[in-house]
């Protein structure tokens, strides 16, 4: 019957843990561990060439007992070789054994080698066995892997191609000049507002201006040219915008009016060699201008950039700078204010806010959301507040809503005989309503066909803005938001299937086929074949 162990007597089997150590975890170094495992073997060839805060940390991954690191190597001896470990350290005087103790086996003189073959396979545990002869020599072994601690021949490195020396190319004439204007707005204490303005009336009053400039004189109109124009109207309302800073005789400090609205116009230009040109010819004497001169002036400029035909007035005539970096999806721009300017105003990119950015046509629709733009004013601070700066973009931002006649204006300048579409609140229907808004586009269309006639534009020599309260979406609780809406239209569809159109699309069939330049009327005549008939080859979808 075998006896149960004194406790007094370590057993070699028996590990604990050894008081105020934690066992190592090449885990917790994460993308280090090579490094770790590198230290390690220079620590067991010579701890000395591992710096001493290390030691601690491979001594107890040194005594842990089978777990180390998978890939750590001890440096391969002569075939035929053994190391051994060092031999414990003896034990201080008077620290002996207690008499009567019993003293564990003595230690297998095999467990004490470490195989040529293969590097010692490391236990990461702080348990260590009882007995300090024990300590570090029961290392256990695995075979090595192929690919382990290979070596790689040294190469030399394949010589690259630099191409050709770097050079040097003066800058001349215009490019020339750029680099002096730039270097001199860099003396001008400037600050910026910034403004985001609601795209759909702008967008929706676009649309009527060039279809209808389609059908007369031709041309087409860019958002470019009505914002322009409306930064044109704002000067006249708010003219010290349009000042900047300069001196006395004596070189005092003073506010210079020009006398002139000169808008200059940024254009980027392409050259032969491929580079870009930026160029700002001015409009002048815009201020005096309606809409039509103001947007044939615009046109002429351009005109004559791109033809190289400007001469030197169109550049130093310019007292405010308008610049659209929104054409190439720009949607914030802080632009360079140049001397002798006190204003330069950036139009941004029109794009849906980007919360609706993954919505569908029919949820913006819907949802009555719209392109949104951004306009920033740059100006000189010594000049204008910016306050003053922050009411000046208020005020294109009512102009371009259509507010003061802003729009009618432009139409009667252009002799658009249609009202423009005007700017409202989205009305909510649910229900009972949005039945009863369908039914009113039905209405509409049934308007339109009884009184079309009278919005025909049938007198040539005079112009005048015809309207009639009969055929206003207004009139039947519609609006602008409705127009990308979807509706029932009935025979209108001719043919399509689903018989549905958007609220613009049945207004284009609408005035196209009662409202132009020939009057209709035939909704008198009392045989509904005959109305029919008529109907069909007028109403063209």
């Amino acid at each position: 019957m075998e006896s149960d162990p004194d406790p007094t007597h370590p057993n070699p089997q028996q590990k604990h843990r050894p008081p105020g150590q934690s066992p190592v975890d090449l885990s917790d170094f994460g993308a280090n561990e090579w490094l770790v495992e590198e230290l390690y073997e220079k620590y067991l060839r010579d701890k000395n060439s591992v710096d001493r805060s290390w030691w601690d940390a491979l001594e107890r991954l040194r005594r842990s007992n089978g777990r180390g690191p998978a890939t750590a190597a001890t440096k391969p001896l002569a075939h035929g070789s053994a190391h051994r470990l060092a031999a414990p350290p003896p034990q201080p005087a008077g620290r002996s054994r207690a008499p009567g103790r019993h003293r564990g086996p003595d230690p297998d003189p095999q467990q004490n080698t470490i195989s040529m073959n293969s590097p010692p396979r490391v236990d990461l545990s702080d348990e260590k066995p009882a007995g300090a002869e024990h300590q570090g020599h029961n290392l256990r072994h695995i075979p090595p892997r192929p690919d382990a601690r290979r070596r790689i021949p040294l190469q030399e490195p394949p010589k690259l191609d630099r191409g050709a020396e770097p050079s040097s190319i003066k800058l001349r004439g215009p490019a020339a000049r750029v680099v002096t204007n730039m270097q001199t707005s860099l003396e001008l204490p400037t600050a910026t507002s910034v403004r985001t303005v609601p795209a759909k009336l702008l967008v929706d009053n676009r649309i009527v201006i060039n279809s209808n400039l389609a059908r007369a004189r031709g041309g087409k109109v860019s958002f470019t040219h009505i914002i322009g124009y409306a930064v044109v109207e704002a000067l006249a309302a708010m003219p010290h915008l349009n000042y900047h800073f300069g001196q006395t005789e004596d070189g005092k400090p003073a506010v210079i009016d020009p006398g002139q609205v000169g808008l200059g116009i940024a254009i980027d230009l392409a050259k032969d060699d491929g580079s870009r040109q930026l160029l700002v010819p001015a409009v002048r004497n815009a201020e005096q201008m309606e809409f039509r001169e103001f947007w044939t002036a615009y046109e002429d400029v351009v005109r004559r950039a791109r033809a190289g035909k400007l001469q030197l007035e169109d550049f130093t005539s310019v007292t405010l700078t308008l610049t659209n970096p929104g054409t190439i999806g720009t949607v914030h721009s802080v632009p360079r204010l140049m001397k002798d300017q006190g204003c330069i105003i950036g139009i941004g990119a029109m794009e849906y806010p980007a919360e609706y950015a993954g919505a569908s046509e029919k949820t913006l629709a819907e949802l009555a959301v719209s392109k949104v733009m951004t306009l920033t004013s740059t100006y000189d601070h010594r000049i204008i507040q910016g306050a003053v700066s922050g009411q000046f973009l208020k005020l294109i931002h009512q102009k371009l809503l259509g507010e003061d006649g802003f729009y009618d204006r432009i139409f009667r300048s252009l002799r658009i005989p249609y009202e423009p579409v005007r700017w409202v609140r989205d009305a909510i229907f649910a229900g009972q309503d949005e039945i009863n808004k369908t039914a009113r586009v039905v209405e509409l269309i049934h308007a339109y066909r009884v009184r079309g006639h009278l919005m025909a534009d049938t007198d040539p020599l005079e112009y005048r803005q015809r309207k009639h309260q009969d055929l206003d979406i207004q009139s039947y609780g519609l609006s602008l938001w409705d127009l990308e809406r979807d509706f029932p239209v009935g025979d209108l569809s001719a043919g399509r299937v689903p018989p549905v159109l958007k609220l613009r699309d049945i207004l284009k069939v609408l005035r196209d086929s009662y409202c132009r330049t020939i009057g209709i009327e035939y909704m008198h005549i009392q045989d509904p074949e005959q109305r029919r008939w008529i109907q069909a080859r007028v109403e063209r979808a």
